[in-house]
C-alpha cells in the first residue's frame, strides 16, 4: 500500500474500507451467506449499489472492472444478468423489508445506457424493488454519452444526484489521459442538465492527471465556478497497480508521469480556497458544497457509519449484516450460469472483527474532516482518543489536527494528505499489506 511519500508510485492511496481487499477471501463466503439468510440489525439503513461497466474508453488512470469492447447484445445480457441479481437479492432475509435509504449507479459509465435501455432497466427493476422512498438517488455520468433525451430520462427515473465526470477542462489533458469527452460536450450536456433541474450536481475533478500545470489547474477550478454546481469533488491523481499507466511504469521501469504529492495537494488547497470564495464550504477531504442545507451525501455518511450495503453486478462490493463481500470479477463469471441457478455471484467475504469495525469507521468518518469522540463512545462503547493517544498527539503536533473537548478535527494539510493518515490506524497484521 502506498504511503503518502513525496513521489507518486504504483500502489493504492485511497482508502474506502477496512480491512484491506486483499485479506477477503472465497474462504467466508458461508459467513456472508448466513448473513444475507438472517434478519437485518435493528436500525442499520440500507443501500444500493448497481455496478454499470461499460465505457466508451478506458482511461489510463482507471482501476475499475469496465469494458469498452462490448455491443448491444452483450450489453443486453449484461443488464439482464443484473435485473436478475436484484430480483435475487430484493428476496434476502437481510432486506428484512427495509426501504433503499440511498441508491447508486456507478461504473464504469452508467450513462452509456441508451434512453430506452434505461427505460428497460428500470421497467425491470421495479418489478422488484423501489428507490421511491430514497433521500439519494446517484448516477454517475461521462459527459460524452449524454443527450437531452437521456437527461430528461435520469430525471423521471428519480435521479436526485447526478455526478459528472468531468476531471479536467483541458482538452489536451483529456486526450493525453484516455478520456472519451472533450470539453465541449461538457457544456452541451450542462444545458440539458440545468434544464432538467436535478436536486443536485456535482462535478467531479482530478488533481494531478498527466500534463497537469498550474495555468490548466487554475483554468479548471475557474470553468467549473462558471457552472457553479452544487458540489465539487476534488481526487488526487493516484496509480493503482491495474492502471494503464502504472503497468507501463512497472514493465518498462519508467519515471512516474503523475505530480507529486505536494504539488497535488497545493492544487486542490488552491481550489478549494478558490471554492471558499464563492461561498462552498468544506464537506469532507474531496467535497466542497454551495448549500449545506440542501446538499447531503446520503451514500457517503451511511456508509461509512456502518449501513448496509447490497452490491450488485460484477465485481461490486457490498457489506450486509456485518459482514464485506465483493462479486465475482470476470464477465463470463457474472454472466453466466449462477443467476440463472437462483445463485448469487460471490467471489470473496471478510466478516470483520468488533475491533475492526471499530477501525473501519474511525478511518472512514475521518475523512469528512471530523470525528465526535462520544459517537464511538455511545456505538463502541471505546474511547477513541485515549486509544490512540499517540496517533492524535503526532497529528496535532505536526499540525495535521485539532483537539478540541470531545471533537477531533483534521486542519487544511490534514484534509490534504487525509487518506495518508489512516494507515497508523490499521491493526499491526494490516500494517504494510497490499490494499486491493
Amino acid at each position: 500500500m502506498a504511503t503518502d511519500s513525496v513521489k507518486t508510485e504504483v500502489g493504492s492511496y485511497f482508502i474506502s474500507n477496512y480491512p484491506p481487499f486483499s485479506q477477503w477471501s472465497e474462504d467466508a463466503i458461508p459467513d456472508l451467506q448466513q448473513a444475507m439468510a438472517s434478519e437485518p440489525r435493528p436500525g442499520v439503513p440500507l443501500g444500493l449499489y448497481l455496478h454499470v461497466p461499460f465505457c466508451r474508453k478506458r482511461c489510463k488512470f482507471c482501476y475499475f472492472r469496465v469494458y469498452t469492447d462490448k455491443n448491444a447484445s452483450e450489453v443486453e445480457t449484461y443488464v439482464s444478468a443484473l435485473v436478475e441479481e436484484i430480483q435475487l437479492v430484493s428476496q434476502l432475509p437481510a432486506m428484512g423489508g427495509r426501504p433503499f435509504r440511498f441508491v447508486y449507479f456507478g461504473g464504469g459509465t452508467p450513462s452509456f445506457l441508451s434512453p430506452k435501455q434505461l427505460k428497460r432497466l428500470e421497467d425491470r427493476l421495479r418489478q422488484s424493488i423501489s428507490w421511491d422512498q430514497a433521500e439519494e438517488v446517484t448516477f454517475e455520468c461521462e459527459p460524452g454519452t449524454l443527450s437531452e433525451t437521456k437527461v430528461k430520462a435520469l430525471r423521471e427515473m428519480g435521479v436526485t444526484r447526478l455526478s459528472l465526470g468531468i476531471e479536467n477542462f483541458s482538452d489536451k489533458i483529456l486526450e493525453e489521459n484516455g478520456r472519451a469527452h472533450l470539453s465541449k460536450e461538457v457544456y452541451t450536456a450542462w444545458e440539458w442538465i440545468e434544464a432538467a433541474k436535478f436536486p443536485n450536481v456535482n462535478i467531479d475533478l482530478i488533481a494531478g492527471m498527466v500534463g497537469e500545470t498550474w495555468d490548466t489547474w487554475r483554468n479548471s477550478v475557474a470553468k467549473t465556478l462558471e457552472l457553479s454546481p452544487e458540489s465539487v469533488t476534488i481526487y488526487q491523481m493516484e496509480l493503482p497497480f491495474n492502471t494503464v499507466y502504472s503497468q507501463d511504469i512497472l514493465g518498462n521501469k519508467i519515471e512516474t508521469p503523475v505530480a507529486d504529492w505536494p504539488q497535488k495537494r497545493a492544487w486542490v488547497s488552491y481550489a478549494f480556497d478558490e471554492l471558499a470564495k464563492a461561498g462552498y464550504s468544506q464537506s469532507s477531504a474531496y467535497t466542497m458544497i454551495k448549500d449545506p442545507t440542501k446538499v447531503s451525501f446520503s451514500y457517503r455518511d451511511n456508509l461509512f457509519g456502518g449501513a448496509d450495503l447490497l452490491a450488485t453486478g460484477v465485481a461490486s462490493f457490498g457489506h450486509i449484516s456485518g459482514v464485506h463481500y465483493q462479486n465475482k470479477t470476470e464477465w463470463a463469471d457474472y454472466t453466466g450460469d449462477l443467476l440463472e441457478k437462483k445463485q448469487l455471484p460471490l467471489k470473496r467475504a471478510y466478516r470483520p472483527t468488533p475491533e475492526q469495525l471499530l477501525i473501519r469507521e474511525t478511518i472512514l468518518l475521518l475523512k469528512r474532516g471530523y470525528l465526535d469522540v462520544d459517537y464511538f463512545q455511545n456505538k463502541f462503547g471505546v474511547n477513541i482518543l485515549d486509544k490512540w493517544q499517540p496517533i492524535w498527539d503526532e497529528y496535532v503536533e505536526t499540525g495535521l489536527a485539532t483537539v478540541d473537548g470531545g471533537r477531533i478535527e483534521l486542519t487544511r494539510d490534514g484534509l490534504l494528505r487525509a487518506d495518508g493518515l489512516l494507515p497508523p490506524f490499521f491493526e499491526e497484521k494490516h500494517q504494510g499489506v497490499r490494499y486491493t
